[in-house]
């Protein structure tokens, strides 16, 4: 039988090696953490289509119908799901992942190997309800007779991208979370206020010249847009673009940063 031995500052050296070494934990902790979301629910999956489904009701009466915004001749439920779409992934991913430390504290503790591994298995999950809802938009996209043609392939680049928005924050807030745990009360505060001042609910369009840059300083206003533009065909505005992007790398950068620095605490913190 093959004995591991862990010395010090060897686990350090071999982190992202490990990290590839223990990838069927990774996938293992993402498929028990699909099943417990759907375990002994009512609708299951459902629940992946409902909630995207009722919340573009709401905000196709209330964007669409009484504010009157323009849709620049997209169907105004399609402009609002191609929005929900990739905030709906990032918002549940860092809800997941920001948790997903202190309720894996028995493995934590007990165990070696790569913490990265438990925020990013979170963003996995997150990725099957973002997946299933694409089924609701194929409902849509029938009922209207409205169909992208090829510019829709663009969202299998786009996907990766939806994946390192979610991740960079996700990873910075789980480690902050362990160390001070009122950011469990702080998160859902970030995610309710972040629906309104993402173009989620309306184009970024709307958005006046004058404050557009400071506007796309949020990185999911370059993620929406440019699903948007796959689902709708509607204009890209790519100084935007550029900013969401430096501001995504720069998060994700942080969120390493910050996560492998204070990770040899956690066992003893958590």
């Amino acid at each position: 039988m093959q004995e591991m031995v862990i010395e010090a500052g060897h686990a350090e050296r071999n982190y992202w090696h490990d990290i590839w070494r223990y990838r069927e934990l990774f996938w293992f902790l993402a498929w028990r953490d699909i099943l417990v979301r759907y375990k002994q629910t009512a609708l299951g999956v459902g629940w992946a289509l409902l909630q995207p489904f009722l919340t573009m009701v709401v905000f196709t009466i209330v964007f669409g119908r009484v504010a009157k915004l323009p849709s620049n001749g997209v169907p105004y439920p399609i402009l609002v799901f191609a929005g929900l779409l990739p905030w709906q992934f990032v918002s549940r991913a860092l809800s997941e992942s920001s948790m997903s430390l202190i309720t894996n504290t028995n493995l934590i503790s007990k165990v070696y190997f790569p913490r990265l591994i438990v925020p990013a298995g979170s963003v996995v999950v997150s990725l099957v309800d973002f997946l299933i809802s694409f089924a609701l938009l194929a409902v849509l996209m029938a009922w209207y007779q409205f169909w992208p043609g090829v510019r829709m392939l663009a969202l299998i680049p786009l996907i990766p991208a939806a994946v390192l928005a979610a991740t960079g924050p996700g990873l910075l807030i789980s480690a902050l979370n362990v160390r001070f745990r009122d950011f469990r009360y702080i998160v859902p505060f970030i995610v309710q206020l972040g629906v309104y001042i993402s173009p989620v609910g309306f184009s970024s369009d709307v958005i006046p010249d004058k404050w557009r840059l400071l506007y796309s300083l949020n990185p999911l206003v370059g993620v929406i847009d440019l699903f948007r533009w796959a689902i709708t065909g509607s204009t890209l505005y790519v100084p935007s673009l550029v900013i969401s992007a430096v501001v995504i790398v720069l998060l994700l950068v942080i969120g390493i940063w910050y996560f492998r620095r204070t990770e040899r605490t956690f066992a003893d913190i958590i």
